[in-house]
């Protein structure tokens, strides 16, 4: 049986005032990744920008595999995006030394293929700048002045939680680590990989979660090994905060302790996460009793961390 995970993190802003619909339309929710690969004449990898809509990254990736004849390891990506979405983003494929394929084939419903040149390497994960996101939430209601207030702190950061799509469908990613640290189980390569993932930004939540409840999330407490308010990234070696933030965080995820374990073992390394999330050119409008947002945010972050603060999502398409 799958065990019930409480994923609505403390809030930071006074909790969200209002309720509003969430993916009504792909068009509702629009990524454009902020990345600009460099062109390499005779290079053996193709950079292919893609437009797409209502499909996930994994699956262009498998199209565009399946069209040039390569492995699916030999394509690549800056990262994922959302299936119930309109999503632009970058694409590499290793051909070698084979002939270049008609990218035009690609082209669908789903798929529209806006550039194609060569380049020298393989794009890889979390190497772009960044997510430019355009999004709507529909049918607005509650208290629309106190969401006002919201909006307007939304700016100077919010708690950089990571998003309820880490963790898997109905936490399922996490009902597999627990299952890996705490009863040695065993499962596929990829799985696993889900499962380590999930893991750690769980842990990472619950400290940002308990320093947020503290009203410290936006200071550095005694021990900070940064120039930030940071959270642990668990994995080999010393947790890199001492002090009152060391104790902190190893009350925090005392509960926790197999979870740590598990995640050393499997030869991850200790990171740091910084805490605050700082939109770029964060602005909103309304239209009618709907709200258009629109920011950027940089590799890793998520846009569902700044939309929890402003509304309760009542998700009418939600990615598998």
């Amino acid at each position: 049986m799958s065990e019930v995970w409480n994923l609505n993190w403390p809030y930071a802003l006074g909790g969200a005032p209002v309720t509003a619909d969430f993916r009504t339309e792909a068009e509702d929710f629009v990524v454009d990744e902020l990345a600009f690969p460099e062109p390499a004449e005779g290079g053996e990898h193709i950079y292919l920008l893609i437009k797409k809509r209502g499909a996930n990254t994994a699956w262009v990736a498998k199209q565009l595999s399946k069209l040039a004849g390569v492995r699916p390891l030999d394509v690549s990506y800056f990262g994922l995006k959302d299936r119930h979405a309109v999503t632009t983003q970058w694409f590499s494929v290793w051909l070698g030394q084979k002939p270049e394929a008609d990218w035009s084939q690609i082209n669908s419903d789903e798929i529209s293929l806006l550039q194609a040149f060569r380049g020298a390497r393989k794009l890889r994960r979390g190497e772009h700048a960044g997510n430019r996101f355009k999004i709507r939430l529909r049918n607005v209601s509650g208290d629309r002045e106190a969401a006002e207030g919201v909006l307007e702190r939304i700016g100077n950061g919010i708690p950089n939680y990571f998003g309820e799509q880490r963790f898997g469908i109905d936490g399922g990613n996490l009902d597999l680590a627990r299952q890996l640290a705490e009863e040695e189980g065993r499962c596929r390569k990829s799985e696993k990989a889900f499962a380590m993932s999930a893991a750690r930004s769980w842990l990472f939540n619950q400290v940002l979660a308990e320093r947020v409840n503290r009203g410290s999330w936006q200071q550095c407490l005694d021990g900070e090994p940064q120039s930030e308010p940071s959270g642990p990234l668990w994995g080999r070696g010393r947790n890199l905060s001492s002090g009152a933030q060391g104790e902190l965080e190893q009350s925090t995820l005392e509960a926790w302790q197999a979870w740590c374990n598990w995640l050393e073992h499997c030869g991850l390394k200790q990171e740091r996460r910084p805490l605050i999330l700082c939109p770029e050119a964060f602005r909103y409008q309304w239209k009618s009793d709907d709200l258009v947002l629109e920011f950027a945010l940089p590799p890793g972050a998520f846009a569902t961390a700044l939309l929890r603060e402003v509304a309760q999502l009542v998700n009418v398409n939600s990615d598998t």
